[in-house]
């Protein structure tokens, strides 16, 4: 666009060029000519603008003005022209170049053409620049209560039961959705690329399905239940989840923490000292395992059924941020010690011993202190057995992990490691030879249902819950992993739903609790797995085992499953590391981690995981009431306020005190908040109230005085005159002029040296009536030390809780609350160099405006050059 060129007449330099831009305004013939500084870009360079600016500002008047008179300015133009001061008259370029030329008019010579203030670099902090806001005028300071009127704020949205009855009303989409929703296998399996996964997910499948059967074996072990359990755990589950999962490579199924959490409980109400029989009615005691086993299967159904039916009613209340509350610190720390239990269970199992089995609070170490003393009798059979199982193992599945690139599959080493264990045995006879312990009889086929028995879930219900919320933050977490690096999403309140209907279901079916092993859904990814379909080709592997193979198993020696627990544990140790990041990183979430592992190899699992998400939410009770507080100033030639003490640049607002806290306000902070305002403002602020009221109660005092002395002048006065007109007419004018109200001047106090405090609501989320209280009680007392609080960025959510505390009164009003730090600057700002029209009501400029001018800004560089009152 080029403005049109005309020749410039006499007193009309400009006003042909704003003619063409602007002919809607009428432009007088003649205007002022005030010489003043050139326009030119050192100039406005020099007058504060910074460089970039000033020469965009000197490039948009050229465009603008192009038909000025050479060696006009702008203010010689339009500095007496009051037609051109309204931006909101101006077209959107007419006004951005009347904006920048209203910030240098200001920063040369006042608003209405006065001298020049050089104050330096504090008088140049508090004459800033407004940003232009359309249809705003510039200059202009709006407060919360301008800003609701001007954008029309919302009322609160009330919710009817109409309105909720047509939202739950049922239609063929709205149960499509739902049909969708809950059965996730609908929306992806039609969809299925066969071309592109079907090979990768078949190998996947019979991996995972191989290492299911070693594992399902050794993690029953782990129980306390019978080995066919496990086979049971890896078969319906995984089923199951296929229908009602959402992640693609989660391999849920037995999992070493959850089954350990499954076997202190056993051991605990079901031990073996219940099933002791007499041999032949000697003295001589057995255990009966057949009795036992089948009462713990029915404990184990009741607490997986429970488990299920917990995660099922959080997942459809959609609660499955409750998992947020084990943080990771936490869970790490848990199943590092979750390991160490599964380690000293194990060990009786390796050496060949039969210990006790103990429950409760130390009974770890009860444990291990009882392995100790056997050691003497350990079977050196057993011991050789696993030494050479683990060493296998262990070499093996190293050179898995270095040879994954190369290998089109882990080499199934556990699987190979079972089926050579049970040939040997079974060709030597290690059991009558050399006294080994074996798995016994695994019966084939399928189970028909059985009912949980209800006497049991008074007795289990804690321990089910518990174990409800740490498989499903297991599963999440992995879940979560896996769905970033392959870019879908996992739904977590639906996870909830598919492991919640996994255990439910399972439990009728002689299943204990599952979750989400990490070596099964690594393995299931790095060979090719793409879908749940691997999990059901897996769950069909398991299938035929039960069917026809799992008989075969019945002479592998038990420290082969111990050995094979034992090395999957080197995942979980391999956590102690966390030691070493935490120190560097974040030292509360070391606690986290140290308190959760010791509070569980000390007080077992159950009660080790309440005490340590205790500890874990102490500690954000503890970091929300300690916060860090500081005074904000402001970064030179910006709209930035930063914390003075950590920036340099960073200057305070002459006579200005901006305070925030990083934390939100409520009732176990705000008392803190408040002493720590005062602490920051440097001055003691209830002394300075308590000397005013001292003073004041003095002047009461004399004033009474004063009264009785008058009132006795005045019966002396009637009975000398006997008339008491005049002493009436004198009365009556003395009460005509009634004192004005004292101020810390004139009582002698000494002053703040500032004027204002700005509180940073910008980090609150909530607020508390405790939390109302206090900050009302915080505009009171600064008031009565003739200081103005104001509030900014406080979220719209924090002001609708303001209003139904009610906070907002005649002395508080939403005129003291504004969008931002810089808005109440620029209204403080603006109230000391014009009449205080919008004063915050009840402050002490608005109440004394007659008779006591406000204080103006200090055009000193530092606040160390006002009067410093330190209490």
């Amino acid at each position: 666009m080029e403005a049109p060129q005309h020749e410039p007449r006499a007193g009309l330099s400009c006003g042909c060029a704003w003619r063409h831009l602007c002919p809607a305004v009428q432009i007088p013939p003649s205007l002022p000519r005030n010489p003043v500084p050139p326009g030119s870009a050192p100039a406005l360079q020099h007058r504060g603008l910074g460089h970039r600016r000033a020469r965009d500002a000197c490039q948009g008047l050229k465009f603008l003005l192009p038909s000025c008179v050479k060696g006009q300015s702008l203010r010689t133009r339009l500095g007496g022209w009051p037609g051109l001061c309204s931006a909101a008259a101006l077209p959107w370029p007419c006004r951005s170049t009347y904006g920048l030329w209203a910030g240098w008019r200001r920063r040369a010579g006042g608003a209405e053409g006065g001298p020049v203030q050089r104050g330096g670099p504090g008088a140049m902090a508090t004459e800033m620049v407004l940003s232009h806001r359309p249809g705003v005028p510039r200059g202009e300071v709006l407060s919360e209560a301008e800003l609701e009127e001007l954008a029309q704020r919302k009322p609160p949205s009330k919710t009817s039961v109409r309105g909720c009855l047509r939202k739950a009303r049922c239609s063929a989409s709205t149960a499509k959705s739902l049909l969708f929703r809950f059965l996730p296998v609908l929306r992806w399996l039609p969809r299925y690329p066969v071309k592109d996964w079907l090979l990768g997910d078949i190998t996947s499948g019979f991996s995972v399905g191989i290492m299911h059967l070693p594992q399902g074996l050794a993690y029953a072990l782990l129980a306390g239940l019978p080995p066919v359990t496990g086979l049971y755990s890896s078969f319906y589950p995984v089923f199951l989840y296929f229908f009602f999962g959402t992640s693609r490579h989660n391999s849920v199924g037995p999992f070493a923490v959850i089954s350990v959490m499954i076997g202190s409980v056993t051991e605990s109400l079901l031990p073996s000292e219940k099933f002791f029989i007499s041999v032949n009615g000697s003295n001589t005691t057995i255990v009966d395992e057949v009795k036992r086993d089948a009462e713990r299967v029915q404990l184990v159904a009741t607490i997986t059924i429970l488990s299920g039916v917990f995660q099922v009613a959080l997942g459809l209340l959609q609660f499955g941020f409750v998992v947020t509350y084990l943080s990771d610190p936490l869970v790490r720390g848990y199943t590092t010690a979750a390991s160490v239990h599964v380690l000293i269970s194990q060990l009786k199992n390796v050496f060949g011993v039969s210990v006790g089995e103990y429950s409760g609070p130390l009974s770890l170490f009860k444990t291990f202190i009882e392995i100790c003393r056997k050691l003497p009798q350990t079977n050196v059979g057993t011991l050789v057995t696993a030494i050479i199982a683990m060493v296998a193992i262990f070499i093996v599945k190293e050179l898995n992990h270095k040879f994954a690139s190369k290998l089109p599959m882990p080499i199934p080493i556990e699987l190979i490691t079972i089926i050579i264990s049970t040939g040997i045995s079974y060709g030597v006879d290690l059991k009558s030879k050399f006294g080994i312990s074996v798995v016994g009889d695994i019966p084939s086929g399928l189970k028909p249902p059985v009912v949980p028995k209800t006497t049991y879930f008074g007795q289990v219900v804690g321990n089910a819950f518990a174990i409800a919320i740490v498989g499903y933050a297991i599963c999440i977490s992995l879940g979560k992993i896996f769905a970033l690096k392959h870019g879908y999403k996992v739904d977590s309140n639906q996870e909830l739903i598919a492991l919640g209907l996994s255990n439910f279901l399972g439990g009728f079916f002689q299943c204990f609790a599952i979750s989400c092993s990490m070596s099964r859904s690594l393995v299931q990814e790095s060979t090719g797995g793409n879908s749940q379909v691997a999990g059901v080709l897996s769950s069909l592997v398991i299938l035929v085992t039960i069917l026809k193979i799992g008989e075969l198993f019945r002479d592998l020696p038990k420290a082969i499953l111990a050995a094979i627990i034992i090395v999957n544990l080197k995942g979980m140790f391999k956590q102690f590391t966390d030691f070493r990041t935490l120190w560097k990183s974040n030292r509360v979430d070391l606690m986290i981690w140290i308190v959760t592992f010791v509070a569980t190899l000390l007080l077992n699992l159950d009660i080790g995981l309440g005490a340590s998400v205790a500890f874990a939410l102490l500690t954000v009770i503890f970091r929300t009431q300690l916060p860090h507080y500081s005074l904000l100033g402001r970064v030179a030639d910006t709209e930035v306020y930063k914390d003075v003490a950590e920036y340099q640049k960073a200057q305070e607002i002459p006579g200005v005190k901006i305070f925030r806290s990083s934390s939100t306000l409520y009732f176990a902070n705000v008392e803190m908040y408040a002493e720590a305002l005062k602490k920051k403002s440097g001055i003691n602020v209830d002394r300075l109230i308590a000397k005013k009221k001292k003073v004041l109660r003095k002047l009461k005092k004399q004033q009474k005085k004063a009264e009785k002395e008058k009132a006795k002048r005045k019966k002396a006065t009637e009975a000398e005159c006997n008339g008491p007109g005049v002493a009436v007419i004198e009365l009556s004018g003395e009460e005509s002029s009634a004192p004005a109200e004292p101020t810390l001047r004139s009582l002698g106090l000494p002053q703040p040296d500032f004027h204002a405090v700005i509180l940073d609501f910008s980090s609150l989320n909530f607020v508390d009536t405790v939390s109302i209280k206090i900050v009302k009680n915080i505009f009171r007392d600064f008031r009565e030390i003739e200081v103005d609080v104001f509030v900014a960025s406080c979220p719209a959510s924090v002001l609708a809780q303001l209003e139904r505390g009610n906070f907002f009164s005649s002395t508080i009003t939403k005129q003291c609350f504004f969008p931002s730090v810089h808005d109440a600057v620029l209204h403080i700002s603006g109230e000391q160099h014009t009449a205080p029209v919008r004063t915050c009501p009840g402050s002490p400029h608005h109440r004394h405006g007659e008779g006591q001018p406000s204080r103006p800004l200090s055009s000193s560089p530092s606040p160390q050059a006002h009067l410093s009152t330190k209490m």
